[in-house]
């Protein structure tokens, strides 16, 4: 469970839009480690976010989210969230 500012993801939002993000790599059929360079981020770190082990900030969610061809708001909805 990801801890958020002192708090736990008790809802499991991390770890949903993990799944997400991981679902539409796929699609795009993307390596974990092509999405990151795409991104800019590191590709260990963006094992721990497909996992919901951390807590993606806004810039890196909207570098993952064109990566992988959608709007920030799409890959939202896509997680149910």
């Amino acid at each position: 469970m990801a801890r958020i500012a002192g708090h736990h993801d008790t809802e499991g939002q991390l770890a949903q839009l993990g799944v997400a993000i991981r679902s539409k790599r796929k699609l795009a059929g993307l390596s974990q480690e092509a999405l990151a360079d795409a991104a800019g981020i590191d590709r260990s770190h963006m094992g721990k976010i497909e996992r919901g082990e951390r807590n993606v900030t806004f810039l890196n969610l909207s570098r993952i989210a064109a990566a992988v061809q959608l709007r920030l708001s799409e890959l939202l909805t896509e997680a149910g969230l």
